[in-house]
């Protein structure tokens, strides 16, 4: 196999490793008490492929507990348990996932997080020239079955990501080219 071969073999592999992103819980507060974990998860987007990372002492653990046991903050049913201080969580379904410290007090003081998952980022679809889309006038009313939600901001971990990603590809075709 040549160069050019390998190179494709790479970017095929590393593809969806681009759109993945690793978030570190609390950012460099971590998972620790008086932390605001509903004010850190506003404004990002979680979704299928990326990774929970949760760094903490040996006072704290990790449960994954269902929403009532979140509410309730009771870890006895706890269908997940993680103690090793540096935890890495991947995300593989939609819909929300539950966290709580399962320290006596930790959870009822705040430590404990949700996270809405959503699908896997997809290729954006184009819109055909034969279907323009119409702009609502000012005064008009749309029933909201016809209204469909804005799509939200890519946060600022993914587009990193896909900035390192796209210039690894641009170095790789032009090593190609100059060889």
């Amino acid at each position: 196999m040549g160069l050019t071969g390998a190179v494709a073999i790479l970017l095929i592999a590393s593809f969806p490793a681009i759109f993945a992103v690793t978030f570190q819980v609390g950012d460099t507060s971590g998972w620790e008490s008086g932390v605001d974990y509903t004010t850190w998860v506003s404004g990002k987007t979680f979704r299928v492929g990326d990774t929970l990372e949760f760094k903490y002492g040996p006072t704290h653990s990790v449960s994954v507990v269902d929403k009532a046991d979140f509410d309730a903050c009771d870890s006895s049913a706890a269908t997940e348990v993680f103690s090793d201080g540096d935890t890495s969580i991947d995300l593989t379904g939609v819909g929300t996932i539950h966290f709580i410290c399962p320290t006596p007090g930790h959870c009822l003081g705040g430590m404990k997080l949700a996270i809405p998952v959503l699908a896997a980022v997809s290729s954006p679809a184009t819109p055909s020239p034969s279907t323009p889309s119409p702009s609502p006038s000012p005064t008009s009313q749309q029933s909201p079955s016809t209204t469909s939600p804005s799509p939200s901001p890519p946060n600022a971990a993914s587009k990193g990501v896909m900035s390192y990603g796209m210039i690894g590809v641009t170095m790789v075709l032009m090593y190609n080219i100059m060889s």
